[in-house]
């Protein structure tokens, strides 16, 4: 790592986050879009306008020539901190020295109009020089870019391809090359403001007042929202942190929730395995339905809701779903590599875009029917047009479901038989099923019923080993897969069923350690995976895995599971994809899924551990 030269004399890093663990962030968002934010206080990554759109900060993926914008004081030895502000996503990095304390506050404003990205720097004791650089790169470092100074200190970056942005402080700014740079010294009490917007033709934020204002605003706007919760339970930081960080991956405008802000993270270091989550994924309807409605967010539920209506609306028209779509419904999502980015830790290729979106997976359609049946019964009755679609959906299910697809891993190895694809082709009939009982619409229940119970007979035929006592992956193989794990989650068999005790053993001996639960064993499934190196351990499926251990009234055993789990969050309470061996974050960061399914587990282990008592609020 090379060093400069500040002007109080203090060498400081040219910044390099290649090497940044993926743990040590926090991330704020506009319900547009997400920053990350380092403990150094440097901004490593954001895509600007849109969750999918092209980065202007990627120092996390590509070192300093992909993009960042470092703030920090010249304090040596300083000890960094992050918090969030009590119930909000409002962001402080701390830097903790005997000569001073010094905080640079993070926020991205909502409902403001226009998207910024407000820093605020103040010394809260002592005195303090600190060192700016603001080097965006646009379109993924790929865009060459001009920068203009204007008038009250304005700086405009200009690129050649993506959105003009200008640089807004209190401090006096000084263009250097492609970058803008500052020092400035302050002293207890005293801050400066910058703010990053579009140069859009629109006068520039006027900055008299504004950090103050802004940040007031903000934080009112997520203690407001923080308000609406309804839970009440143990594990009330960790259920309402993932509560915010679930509202900050959700787009204000389409009311979609990707799985994720960011791409190219590797789930093993240095492999390459790294793709681009930046996307809805269908299968995930059912958990964000859950989690939603559960929290007391009906509104948040209900416009997700309306947004896979219109996919379903769409594509129903007897051709399978998409597995995921585009934050506004875009459909293709071509896959590509960004050859001229090293890769966080060397891991490359770094991939944007993401050819799973045309495979097939059937199990998305019980993930579908969940959250249509959960939002009938919790939410609004559905519409005549929406019935039609169901019913056309469930029928393609119905003389689909025996068909090979490459299932919930997205294995890009060939189709195969998967048992999780079975399962969740059952949830789809079954949740149809009850849903036209209960609503009392017409639908052709017998053909429905005759192929529910021949899926339930095949999975217990055909995807049970009675030599390894557990269901496996696929038919005709002897391998375990975690996502068996939600069999009884889904009511598709007792949690205390022999077969399905026997199985959750299997499980916790051959793909658990440490309560961290393998996805499966890359090794014996090597053929189907089609990739090169181990990967981590999946955290949602350590959290399945906790909700079947306390299903089963292994109470004891699930709350330490739980808690040896929560204790794998990073400083902020925040999870990515995956945990290393050593407990490393792995993998896009931070992870939706992996917090619904946090959600989820604390709510039925406080049940459980209340003396199980039933919930009105239950699938």
């Amino acid at each position: 790592m090379t060093e400069s030269t500040g002007r109080s004399g203090a060498k400081r890093p040219v910044q390099d986050n290649r090497d940044t663990p993926i743990e040590n962030h926090g991330v704020v968002g506009d319900l547009a879009t997400v920053a990350l934010v380092t403990l150094d206080g440097t901004v490593d990554f954001l895509c600007w306008g849109t969750f999918d759109a092209p980065t202007v900060f990627a120092s996390l993926l590509g070192g300093q020539e992909a993009g960042f914008f470092a703030i920090a004081p010249d304090l040596a030895g300083a000890r960094k901190k992050q918090i969030y502000l009590p119930d909000t996503n409002v962001l402080v990095t701390r830097f903790l020295s005997q000569q001073a304390v010094a905080e640079v506050t993070d926020l991205m404003p909502v409902g403001e109009g226009r998207q910024r990205l407000v820093r605020i720097v103040r010394v809260i004791r002592g005195e303090a020089t600190f060192q700016v650089r603001c080097a965006p790169r646009f379109d993924y470092a790929r865009s060459k870019h001009d920068i203009e100074e204007r008038e009250n200190g304005t700086i405009a970056f200009l690129p050649e391809t993506g959105p003009a942005l200008r640089l807004l402080s209190t401090a006096k700014l000084k263009v250097e090359g492609r970058d803008v740079v500052t020092s400035f010294t302050l002293k207890k009490g005293e801050e400066h403001t910058f703010v990053i917007e579009d140069h859009d033709g629109e006068p520039p934020c006027n900055l008299e007042g504004y950090g103050k204002k802004t940040f007031d605003a903000t934080v009112a706007y997520w203690r407001a929202w923080m308000e609406r919760s309804t839970y009440r339970g143990r594990w009330r930081e960790m259920v309402n942190r993932s509560a915010l960080i679930l509202k900050l991956l959700t787009s204000q405008k389409h009311g979609a929730i990707i799985a994720a802000p960011t791409f190219g993270l590797p789930e093993a270091p240095g492999g390459e395995r790294n793709w681009d989550y930046r996307y809805t994924w269908i299968r995930d309807a059912g958990f964000t339905l859950y989690a939603f409605m559960r929290l007391g967010y009906t509104e948040e539920a209900e416009r997700f809701m309306e947004w896979v209506g219109e996919r379903v609306q769409d594509d129903c028209a007897g051709d399978p779903l998409q597995v995921m779509y585009g934050i506004d419904g875009t459909k293709e999502l071509t896959e590509l590599t960004l050859d001229h980015l090293e890769g966080y830790g060397g891991a490359t290729p770094v991939r944007i875009g993401n050819a799973a979106y045309d495979q097939l997976q059937l199990d998305i359609y019980g993930a579908l029917m969940d959250a249509i049946y959960l939002s009938n019964k919790y939410g609004q009755p559905i519409s005549y047009q929406g019935w039609k679609n169901v019913i056309s959906l469930v029928d393609w299910v119905c003389k689909s479901w025996n068909q090979p697809d490459e299932g919930i891993w997205e294995f890009r190895g060939g189709r195969r038989h998967f048992l999780h694809s079975r399962l969740m082709c059952w949830v789809a009939i079954d949740r149809a099923m009850r849903l036209a009982i209960k609503r009392s619409l017409p639908a052709p229940i017998k053909e429905w019923h005759d192929a529910r119970d021949a899926i339930h007979a095949d999975i217990h035929e055909n995807f049970f080993d009675e030599e390894l006592g557990s269901f496996v992956q696929s038919r005709g193989v002897k391998d375990l897969d975690a996502s068996c794990l939600l069999m009884p989650l889904l009511r598709f068999i007792s949690p205390v069923d022999p077969r399905w005790l026997s199985t959750l053993d299997a499980i916790g001996k051959h793909l658990t350690e440490d309560a961290l639960v393998r996805r499966y064993d890359v090794e014996a499934s090597a053929e189907v995976d089609a990739l090169r190196g181990e990967e981590g351990r999946f955290v949602a499926c350590s959290f399945w895995y906790v909700e079947c251990l306390a299903r089963a009234g292994r109470v004891d055993d699930a709350r330490l599971f739980f808690e040896k789990v929560i204790g794998f969050a990073n400083h902020l309470g925040l999870f990515s994809e995956e945990l290393g061996l050593s407990g490393e974050h792995l993998g896009n960061f931070p992870q939706a899924l992996t917090h619904l399914a946090l959600i989820s587990a604390a709510y039925t282990l406080d049940r459980e551990l209340s003396g199980g008592k039933r919930e009105s609020w239950q699938r």
